[in-house]
């Protein structure tokens, strides 16, 4: 699909107002749950090819800690919330009420709250899209997976298709009001076929 090649900056601008949109929600909500000030903003978004993926990530031998869904409705596919590890251990503290560095290890409690996290931002992020477009996106159970960025982004996760396969991955930046830090993570949207075409169609109307 060499079109994607083909999209302009004003059609971005507005893919990228739909992850601002679902990010304020996502923000929302995660402040209720945590009695925290939380920020989450969109520093980038881009459109690129599934093989080119893990460049945006870090190293192949980097822990990362992966929620994945699927999104089923009128769109299918698949998202990725990806956390390097030093900010899931950061939000785990947060979530979980902890003083800053005392996340060890990700234990049963710790999973609970990062796939939380995941459920949270990827409806945010399904729901701005759905609006967007018109159409009902329902994502599905959450699952987690932490392991190194290489095999998160195999096939046995991912279950990747043909090599024609585009990537919606949104830069997402967390911010807590009462301190300085700031997380990074990425939000990776993989249609199907079909419903990749129909976004595209979609931000060229947009």
């Amino acid at each position: 699909m060499d079109d994607v090649r083909d999209l302009k900056a004003l059609q971005l601008d507005a893919l990228r107002e739909v992850a601002n949109i679902g990010a304020g929600h996502a923000a929302t909500a995660l402040s209720q749950m945590t009695h925290r000030t939380i920020m989450i903003s969109v520093p980038e978004v881009n459109i690129v090819p599934v093989e080119a993926v893990a460049e945006l990530l870090g190293q192949p031998d980097d822990v990362i800690a992966g929620v994945l869904m699927h999104m089923m409705g009128d769109l299918t596919g698949r998202t990725l919330l990806i956390f390097p590890e030093a900010s899931a251990r950061a939000l785990c503290d947060i979530l979980l009420r902890r003083p800053p560095g005392a996340t060890a290890e990700f234990g049963a409690m710790e999973q609970s709250g990062l796939k939380e996290v995941g459920n949270i931002l990827t409806s945010a992020y399904l729901n701005a899209l759905s609006d967007f477009m018109g159409m009902m996106l329902v994502p599905s159970v959450p699952a987690l997976v932490i392991d190194l960025a290489a095999a998160v982004l195999t096939t046995t996760y991912l279950n990747f298709g043909t090599e024609r396969d585009f990537v919606f991955c949104v830069e997402t930046s967390f911010r807590f009001g009462d301190q300085g830090d700031t997380l990074r993570g990425h939000f990776l949207l993989l249609p199907d076929l079909a419903s990749l075409r129909a976004i595209f169609d979609a931000i060229r109307l947009g």
